[in-house]
């Protein structure tokens, strides 16, 4: 009598998407502190530019011999050059490990990317939260030249976003095609904000990432969280779209890839 034991591919299975999905969000982390520092950097030293200007402009109309005013411009310059040497050694510094993105290009297979990238985060949260997540594509064989590693985890963002910031019983499409030079990737649903901060639900992306991306966005500037398909479009001479988004309307995020590098 032969005794059978459960097959434990599946057990394996899971466990590599539970790796992967641990990786994807470390890695969404940290491009997202990189996003956040480099709009630090850029907000504080267009002000900081503005103050040593205008002290420049008061030290040519104050009266030389008056000790006070003296005094207060050098306080204004020394608070200004210590605000820049920080930026320069805590910011730029904590900076430089994501600021040069290094890019391993190789040509491969999209289909397979997207049928693996829907299915970890089908696995990983789309089931868990009762959202529907669907793959639009007509692509079989086309290939890209680009890096497939910071391509996947730029289109698993896209997927794990959009399921986050969807309401049970919703449907999350990814659609994707190629034209003569380009590689399109589109992810639409209709927007429930508050998904992503319900505590009944299950989340991947971290408690501030999820946050903030319900806060109002300043001049077109997308959420923090999506830092890391910003930098991996722009990486690949691409570009990265998040749509403006109200709650219960349709709203879509769109990155788009050269099918090979420059």
């Amino acid at each position: 009598m032969t005794t059978s034991t459960p097959s434990s591919s599946g057990n394996e299975e899971m466990s590599a998407v539970t790796e992967r999905t641990a990786r994807r969000s470390a890695e969404t982390a940290l491009f997202m502190r990189d996003h956040v520092l480099s709009l630090v950097s850029h907000d504080l030293r267009s002000p900081l530019n503005a103050i040593h200007s205008w002290a420049y402009v008061l030290d040519r109309k104050i009266d030389a011999t008056d000790a006070t005013a003296q005094r207060a411009l050098e306080g204004i310059r020394s608070g200004v050059e210590q605000q820049v040497k920080l930026l320069e050694s805590i910011v730029d510094t904590t900076r430089a490990e994501t600021r040069a993105l290094a890019l391993q290009r190789a040509p491969f297979a999209v289909r397979p990317l997207l049928d693996e990238t829907i299915g970890d985060v089908r696995a990983a949260l789309a089931v868990r939260r009762d959202v529907a997540l669907e793959l639009n594509t007509a692509l079989a064989e086309q290939r890209i030249d680009a890096d497939r590693e910071r391509l996947a985890a730029a289109l698993w963002l896209l997927a794990v976003f959009a399921v986050e910031a969807s309401a049970r019983g919703a449907t999350v499409t990814l659609d994707a095609s190629v034209d003569a030079s380009m590689f399109h990737a589109s992810v639409s649903w209709q927007a429930t904000p508050a998904a992503l901060t319900d505590a009944a639900l299950p989340h991947v992306l971290e408690n501030f990432a999820r946050a903030q991306a319900t806060h109002p966005r300043e001049a077109g500037r997308i959420s923090w969280v999506l830092g890391l398909c910003k930098r991996v479009a722009e990486a690949h001479d691409g570009a990265f779209e998040q749509g403006e988004w109200t709650d219960g309307v349709p709203t879509t995020l769109k990155l788009r890839v050269p099918l090979a590098g420059a």
